[in-house]
C-alpha cells in the first residue's frame, strides 16, 4: 500500500466549483469523498453523498469545445437524443429522493406501459408484459441522456456541498486513512473515499490493479430515432431476430420511437454505410405491422457501440469503489445497465448510512458490505443477459424450436411473469 503525506491547508467541504476550475498548481483539495466520472451515474453519486451530509469533490474531464455548445434547435424543437435509458422504478425512487426526477423535462418522457418480446423464425414464440399485470403505473420510463444529465448538472449547480473540478487523474494511491488522487495539471485530491463511476474502460479500475472478465458479443448498438405511422401505445417492443442480433424500438412520446439495434458487426457495418432511410426499410420487416411506415427522425443521426460483457473480480479496493459499468458493462438487451448503477448507488448510500459511528465511509467492511449487497442483483443481471445473448445468437433449428416454445410457456404462467417483472422493475 502506497504511503503519502500531504502539506496543504484542508479545503472546505462546502466550497462549490463551476465546471472550469482546476484543482491549481500544487494545490491539495480535502473531501470526504472523489467521485471520477461525468455521467449520470458520477453525478448521481455526488447528489446523494451530498445530501448525506458528505463533502464531495466530482472530478470530470475538461470541457470540450463542442460540448460547450448548447445543441442547436431544430424547426422549434431541440433534436432527440439517440441515446435513451429506461429507468425502473429503483431510478425513479432514487432521483426523486434527490429532487432530480422533477426537474426533467416531462413532456420529453415516455411510460413504458407494456412490453413485446417477439422469438425468431416461423413459428416465432412470444412473451408480453403490461403495467396493469405487474399492479405498477408504468413499467419503467424512457429518459434521453441529454435530458437526465441536464436535470442533474442543474440539482448539482444548488449542491451545498460539491466542488466539481475540471481535470485529469494521473496516479492513484492509498494509504491507511485515505486516498490521494493526483492530476496532470499538478495539484492533488485526498479523500476517505474515491468512487470510480468513468464508464466501462475505467480508469480508477486500472489503478487498482483490478482483473476483469472481458467477452467482446461482436455487436454494435445502433441507435436512432424515427416517427411512426402508427401510434405505439407505450408499448416497447423487441425482436430475437438470431442471425441478425436483436431489435428493440422504445416509445417517445407523441408518435415516435427509439431504435437500439444489438448488431453483428459485419451487420452493422453495412447499416452504419447506408442512409437512415434503408434502415428504416429494414426495420419494416419488423415493425410495419403494428407501427407502420417508419421514417428518420429530423435532424437524421445515427451511433454505434461497441458491446461487451466486463466482470470485473472485485469491485471494491482500499478506500475505492466502483459504480456502474466501471462495476459491470452488461448487454443492452434488457435495458438495465443504467439502473444496476443506481442500483450500486443505492446500496452503497445504505451501508455507508449504517455504518457504525467509529467506522470512516471509506473503511474495508464498510465497503465489502457494499461489494455484497451488490453481489446478487449484478450476477442476476449478468447471467440473464449474457445467456439469453448466447441462447437467441445459435442458430441451430432445434434449438430455435425450443426457444419458441419456452417464450410462449413463460407467457402462460403469470406467477412467474410477475417475478421476472418485478425484479426488473427494481422493486
Amino acid at each position: 500500500m502506497t504511503s503519502y503525506t500531504t502539506s496543504s491547508a484542508p479545503l472546505r467541504s462546502d466550497g462549490r466549483n463551476n465546471p472550469g476550475q482546476g484543482a491549481g498548481q500544487g494545490a491539495v483539495r480535502r473531501s470526504d469523498v472523489c467521485i471520477i466520472g461525468n455521467g449520470a451515474i458520477a453525478k448521481t453519486a455526488a447528489l446523494g453523498l451530498s445530501q448525506a451530509g458528505h463533502g464531495v469533490t466530482l472530478l470530470v474531464p475538461p470541457a470540450r469545445a463542442e460540448q460547450a455548445s448548447a445543441a442547436p434547435s431544430y424547426g422549434g424543437e431541440r433534436p432527440w437524443d439517440v441515446r435513451v435509458y429506461a429507468l425502473n422504478h429503483t431510478a425513479h425512487a432514487l432521483l426523486s429522493s434527490l429532487k432530480v426526477w422533477g426537474a426533467l423535462d416531462m413532456a420529453r418522457v415516455a411510460p413504458v406501459d407494456a412490453m413485446d418480446v417477439q422469438g425468431d423464425g416461423a413459428g416465432s414464440g412470444h412473451l408480453g408484459f403490461d403495467a396493469f399485470g405487474a399492479h405498477a403505473g408504468a413499467l419503467a420510463w424512457i429518459v434521453e441522456d441529454s435530458n437526465l444529465n441536464g436535470a442533474l448538472d442543474a440539482a448539482l449547480r444548488f449542491a451545498q456541498n460539491v466542488t466539481v473540478v475540471e481535470g485529469r487523474a494521473s496516479r492513484l494511491a492509498c494509504a491507511q486513512d485515505g486516498a490521494r488522487v493526483e492530476l496532470e495539471q499538478g495539484g492533488a485530491i485526498e479523500a476517505q473515499l474515491v468512487l470510480g463511476a468513468d464508464g466501462r474502460d475505467s480508469w480508477v479500475r486500472g489503478q487498482c490493479d483490478i482483473g476483469i472478465d472481458y467477452r467482446s458479443y461482436r455487436q454494435r448498438a445502433i441507435v436512432a430515432n424515427f416517427t411512426c405511422e402508427k401510434p405505439h401505445h407505450n408499448v416497447a417492443r423487441q425482436w430475437f431476430t438470431c442471425k441478425d442480433g436483436i431489435v428493440a424500438l422504445l416509445p417517445l412520446p407523441g408518435n415516435k420511437v427509439s431504435l437500439v439495434w444489438s448488431a453483428p458487426d459485419a451487420l452493422a457495418d453495412t447499416i452504419m454505410n447506408e442512409s437512415l432511410g434503408e434502415l428504416a426499410i429494414r426495420l419494416g420487416e419488423h415493425a410495419d405491422r403494428e407501427l407502420g411506415l417508419l421514417k428518420p427522425l429530423q435532424p437524421e443521426v445515427v451511433k454505434a457501440i461497441p458491446l461487451a460483457l466486463v466482470r470485473p473480480h472485485a469491485i471494491t479496493a482500499p478506500h475505492v469503489a466502483l459504480l456502474g459499468d466501471a462495476a459491470h458493462a452488461v448487454h443492452p438487451l434488457a435495458g438495465h445497465g443504467m439502473n444496476l448503477g443506481f442500483g450500486d448507488i443505492v446500496d452503497l448510500l445504505e451501508v455507508i448510512g449504517a455504518r457504525e459511528a467509529h467506522h470512516g465511509i471509506g473503511d474495508e467492511r464498510v465497503l465489502a458490505r457494499y461489494a455484497r449487497a451488490r453481489k446478487e442483483d449484478v450476477l442476476l443481471m449478468q447471467l440473464a443477459t449474457d445467456g439469453l445473448e448466447r441462447l437467441f445468437g445459435t442458430n441451430l433449428e432445434p434449438l430455435r424450436v425450443v426457444r419458441n416454445i419456452g417464450l410462449n410457456l413463460l407467457d402462460k404462467l403469470p406467477l412467474v411473469k410477475r417475478r421476472l417483472i418485478a425484479h426488473a422493475m427494481g422493486k
